[in-house]
């Protein structure tokens, strides 16, 4: 039996980050829910290779084992803080790299943290679009977390933590078919 991986990716660069610790909450979830090995990693994580990668052959060995991690998950958690209403740049330029099929059909928690509930769209406005770009399979439920749900720079909120159990939950019926899922990979990721 092939063990499932759920790869959490913060879009953030602050340390510590509430973003990352909404990631890490939801991952650790995921893997006690399903059996799986989770992996989780921020925009720290992927060094100065990133700013000018091109593509995936331009990433620092450290920062493309951990995109290829996403890339090769059963599933993932991608949560962003929100700037000026969307997603930051650097973000969305991980994604960039990445061929449009390398995420098809692939289940994703979608999430965002904000100073505040003004920015609780952004799931709906910004996430859901990029990733309907890649075919991914985003989950019904997306987690916006504000300021006020965090406490000592983890998730305390109980309404938080039901809607974020709520959306984990929702992996069940794309994780029970996933070792059976296998799409052709790029020639950069089969040299790994």
């Amino acid at each position: 039996m092939t063990t499932l991986t759920i790869t959490g990716f913060a879009g953030s660069l602050s340390a510590p980050s509430r973003t990352r610790s909404l990631v890490e909450a939801a991952v650790e979830l995921a893997t006690q829910r399903f059996d799986a090995i989770g992996h989780v990693f921020d925009l720290n994580d992927l060094g100065p290779s990133l700013g000018a990668a091109r593509h995936l052959g331009d990433l620092e060995p450290e920062a493309l084992e951990h995109v290829t991690a996403l890339i090769r998950s059963d599933a993932l958690v991608i949560a962003s803080p929100v700037h000026k209403g969307s997603y930051a740049g650097l973000f969305k330029h991980v994604f960039d790299l990445l061929d449009p099929g390398m995420l098809a059909g692939k289940p994703i928690l979608l999430a965002a943290a904000g100073g505040g509930d003004r920015h609780a769209l952004v799931i709906e406005h910004q996430l859901r679009p990029l990733f309907g770009f890649f075919e991914a399979q985003s989950l019904a439920t997306g987690v916006y977390v504000s300021d006020r749900e965090f406490v000592g720079g983890k998730l305390a909120d109980e309404a938080a933590r039901a809607r974020l159990g709520r959306a984990v939950t929702q992996f069940a019926p794309y994780l029970a078919s996933a070792p059976s899922r296998s799409a052709p990979e790029p020639a950069i990721l089969r040299a790994l």
